[in-house]
């Protein structure tokens, strides 16, 4: 009786080894078939009552943050996401529906994957064609995605016919380590938190604005953290970047909304280079004519436009153009149009990163209105780890910016291409400097009919006195913006003015700035001219042209 309990509680031990046995299985992925070198091998640990998916890095505990990895639990089939946001920060969402929700077709097709006989199912994600192939010689459920888990235990995974993810090699263990990555404070979050989060710490964001009004009134005053000028019409912080590495691209994003003010306004994002004499914050604080000033003898002076030895102008990060009143004046009903609540507005500016990486810089934003209401703002900067190098300048030099900043503190409207001249800046290059190239940003304003505005004007680039670069900024594409406008009217003729053609810009859109090719220049003194056919005046309506230059090159 003795050796028949014995043998029972044996068999029982061994039968709950056996059932409790853990696989480790490494998959390698391909294109084409070739394998993919530069990509970890996945992993997955998987028993009857869980399912781990990582890869080899993770493994090692060698991955860079932010990393993630996905349990499985048996046989429920819920998806337990973990993201490792940097030391000591992880996050957790759970899912128990959506393998359930997953839908096959399955077919006769077998074939051997590691000695294994498998079967193939296939489903449709996204338009994509996948093929599973699983097996149940192993009794088990798993794979190297949440996708099939609760077919078998999945040893390919096939996307398109030309992508493949292939078990290569399987072996037991009796300890996964798992305890090792998962450990310490977990916190739990949605399934969105959950993507949002990790989606986020993927890049660096810096803060810039949060809901900040953007009016005209004396009541506007600078705080501890916020500057303001010009009636309102200019807010300002100081911005600390990091050090920016080669791999990194910068993108700045604005979303604005009406406060108030129903029209479409000229808006910039800007900084302030301060390695001169002055700056462009000295004619804040102290007003515009304390800046050098351009004269092209038209009879009219234009204060802190173009650099000189001893100063800088601001550098234009994006150019923007509200839209007629979003979302204050949603009210404004027509049949089948459902008006948006916010104008974004994103750039990349990775090639102004030689003047931003590791500097403390004053950042602003300048939207020209008169209206106490104005404009809700809020503007941050991003940087992204990237392979891709399309900018590899290591030179900033700003040339000019004749977009009138101060126009509510009495810096003057860009008319000087009514003259020949037009825009002149002389500038001496300290050393040679190669892929010189201009980064032309331009819009033409004023006017109705008449207006530079509505008429298509050339732009003409001289480098030291020989033609490089002529062409006419136009935009054809602005009723693509409607829903963006509520207050822009409709006229008899069945268009609105937020559909009319301009002079390189859009009610509720940014303006791409031009790479004008310079090629390679020496070092010494240089000139660079911008001419513009500006429209005469008319009566108290006028023309002008917000250009802005700065140049790009290897030193």
């Amino acid at each position: 009786m003795y050796k028949r309990t014995l043998f029972f509680i044996l068999a029982v031990f061994s039968f709950c080894v056996i059932s409790a046995q853990t696989y480790e299985i490494q998959y390698t992925s391909s294109y084409n078939g070739k394998t993919v070198s530069d990509q970890p091998s996945t992993i997955v640990w998987v028993n009857e009552k869980e399912n781990f998916i990582l890869n080899a890095i993770i493994k090692e505990q060698k991955s860079p943050y932010p990393f993630e990895l996905t349990k499985v639990e048996k046989p429920s089939n819920t998806v337990v996401s973990y993201a490792f946001l940097k030391p000591g920060d992880i996050i957790s969402a759970s899912d128990a529906e959506s393998i359930g929700k997953q839908n096959f077709e399955f077919t006769s097709e077998t074939k051997k994957i590691l000695g294994y006989t498998c079967k193939k199912a296939v489903t449709k994600v996204n338009s994509n064609t996948i093929e599973i192939w699983y097996t149940h010689d192993l009794g088990l459920q798993g794979g190297p995605s949440v996708l099939g888990q609760n077919l078998g235990l999945v040893l390919e995974v096939e996307r398109n016919k030309n992508s493949l993810v292939t078990a290569t090699s399987m072996k037991k263990i009796k300890n996964t380590g798992i305890e090792n990555i998962i450990k310490g404070s977990i916190q739990p979050t949605d399934q969105l938190g959950y993507k949002d989060l990790l989606w986020k710490s993927r890049f660096t964001t810096l803060k810039v604005f949060e809901n900040e009004t953007i009016n005209f009134s004396d009541a506007s005053k600078s705080d501890d953290l916020i500057k303001r000028y010009a009636n309102g019409t200019i807010i300002l912080k100081k911005i600390k970047f990091p050090v920016i590495t080669e791999g990194e691209n910068i993108f700045v994003e604005l979303k604005q909304q009406s406060n108030g003010d129903a029209y479409d306004r000229t808006g910039t994002v800007f900084f302030i280079p301060q390695d001169k004499e002055k700056s462009f914050f000295d004619g804040l604080e102290k007003g515009a004519k304390t800046l050098p000033v351009f004269d092209n003898g038209n009879g009219k002076q234009y204060y802190g436009v173009i650099a000189t030895e001893s100063y800088n102008p601001a550098v234009e990060m994006m150019r923007f153009f509200t839209a007629f009143g979003i979302q204050k004046f949603n009210h404004i009903q027509l049949k089948d149009k459902n008006w948006q609540t916010i104008s974004p507005y994103r750039e990349d500016i990775t090639e102004l990163k030689p003047s931003l990486s590791g500097k403390e810089l004053w950042v602003g934003t300048f939207i020209g209105n008169y209206d106490k209401g104005g404009h809700k703002v809020s503007l941050e900067i991003t940087l992204h780890k990237s392979d891709q190098a399309v900018h590899e300048n290591n030179t900033v030099i700003p040339l000019f910016n004749t977009l009138n900043i101060m126009e509510m503190a009495g810096q003057d409207y860009s008319t000087m291409f009514s003259q020949e001249k037009g825009l002149l800046v002389d500038f001496i290059l300290k050393k040679d400097l190669k892929n010189a190239q201009l980064r032309y940003t331009t819009t033409g304003h004023g006017g109705w009919e008449n207006g530079d505005e509505f008429v298509p004007k050339s732009n003409s680039i001289f480098m030291d006195g020989k033609p490089v670069f002529s062409f006419v900024p136009w935009r054809t594409d602005c009723g693509s913006y409607r829903l963006y406008n509520p207050a822009s009217g409709n006229f008899q003729d069945g268009l609105s003015s937020s559909d009319l053609s301009r002079s390189n810009w859009c009610p509720g859109t940014v303006t791409n700035p031009n790479f004008i090719p310079l090629g390679d220049l020496k070092a010494g003194k240089h000139t660079i001219q911008i001419k513009i056919p500006q429209g005469p005046s008319e009566g108290t309506s006028f023309s002008s042209w917000n250009v802005s230059g700065t140049l790009l090159g290897i030193e």
